[in-house]
């Protein structure tokens, strides 16, 4: 599995919510509504979820290995601070 495009949304306002990003999985698979959400430990990565009946949050999509998890967070984030840095968001 290979990660071939990564878009970003930055989400304006003083809220937790930073940006919204849609990544495509080997050019032929998309999951769009990723979150990047600030915390008071820094910024990490939500996957696309919904509300369940009891009020909690359930992933809608997520990866199931824990190494596959790390590679997508990472790259979105790097992803994320370079575009900061170059001022495109």
């Amino acid at each position: 599995m290979k990660v071939t495009d990564i878009r970003i949304r930055k989400v304006e306002g003083e809220g937790k919510l930073k940006a919204v990003v849609s990544i495509t999985i080997d050019g032929e698979f998309v999951i769009h509504d990723i979150r990047l959400v600030a915390s008071e430990h820094g910024l990490f990565v939500a996957m696309p979820s919904r509300r369940t009946r009891e009020g909690g949050y359930k992933d809608i999509a997520h990866p199931i290995k824990s190494e596959t998890r790390c590679m997508m967070e990472t790259m979105i984030l790097n992803q994320y601070r370079e575009y900061l840095k170059r001022g495109i968001l």
